[in-house]
């Protein structure tokens, strides 16, 4: 039934990067859901570097999965025990030359669930929105797609948070818009305050976007990789922008020299 949770992990040259952030985020998301982890937090993050070690990678990206186990009724409690795995390998959600020349996104039919029916904090195993969005951008020939809430405004993508810089401010939803609270997310305003841009929370909808500057997308699997174009509107110089490069360079950075070592 997609009663589950799990976490998207990057590590780089054997470190996990934001680990404690992405455990905080699974335990969290656990205990709304009443879903016990038969784990500390603690055991769990040293199986995850057991894993990487175990996978033989210098870098690659981890999936921590937690279901409720196994019953064919709805009732959770009926439900014996939770299942814990956790798959290390390689990802490439997008070809490489996208993050020299910039992706296209399409504006998807399909709205992101209303923040008060499934939280969009909670990072659980449902994820047919999301399929169906990115079923509607590959059909049309796009990598992604652009997802509104029921109101019209920009919540996020399918995979990916949405930044933009307009005037030389970095702007991206707020959680509220029904966008996941992503950890490079977190990452990349924590760089636009070390890097002093302007950063703020804001509702948008298409026309902020096809009036952006910049515009970049983020994710632990994508990482941030820039976007030139969004229904065949160019955004800005269509080309990948200061900011972005500025933010791009500083991620990758912290990215190949921090994390948690295994």
């Amino acid at each position: 039934y997609g009663d589950g949770i799990f976490e998207g992990i990057r590590f780089y040259n054997k470190r996990v990067f934001r680990l404690e952030d992405h455990m905080d985020r699974l335990y969290n998301c656990s205990h709304y859901l009443l879903l016990d982890i038969p784990y500390t937090q603690e055991e769990l993050s040293n199986a995850v570097c057991e894993t990487v070690a175990a996978s033989g990678l210098n870098d690659g990206y981890i999936r921590l999965v937690v279901t409720r186990g196994g019953n064919l009724g709805l009732n959770p409690f009926n439900c014996k025990r939770s299942c814990v795995f956790i798959i290390a390998d390689k990802i490439s959600l997008y070809d490489p030359d996208v993050y020299e020349n910039g992706l296209a996104l399409i504006t998807s039919s399909v709205r992101r669930n209303r923040p008060d029916t499934v939280c969009p904090q909670v990072k659980s195993l449902n994820y047919l929105n999301n399929i169906l969005a990115k079923m509607e951008a590959v059909r049309q020939g796009a990598a992604e797609a652009l997802m509104l809430n029921d109101l019209g405004n920009v919540a996020e993508c399918t995979g990916d948070n949405i930044f933009i810089v307009k005037d030389g401010t970095v702007f991206t939803p707020p959680v509220t818009d029904g966008c996941l609270d992503g950890i490079t997310r977190r990452v990349v305003l924590e760089i636009c305050r070390e890097l002093q841009i302007p950063a703020q929370e804001k509702t948008m909808n298409r026309f902020t976007i096809t009036c952006a500057d910049e515009c970049f997308l983020t994710g632990t699997a994508a990482e941030c990789v820039p976007v030139t174009k969004l229904d065949g509107y160019q955004l800005g110089s269509g080309k990948i922008g200061p900011v972005t490069a500025r933010i791009l360079a500083r991620f990758q950075e912290l990215a190949q020299t921090t994390g948690t070592s295994c």
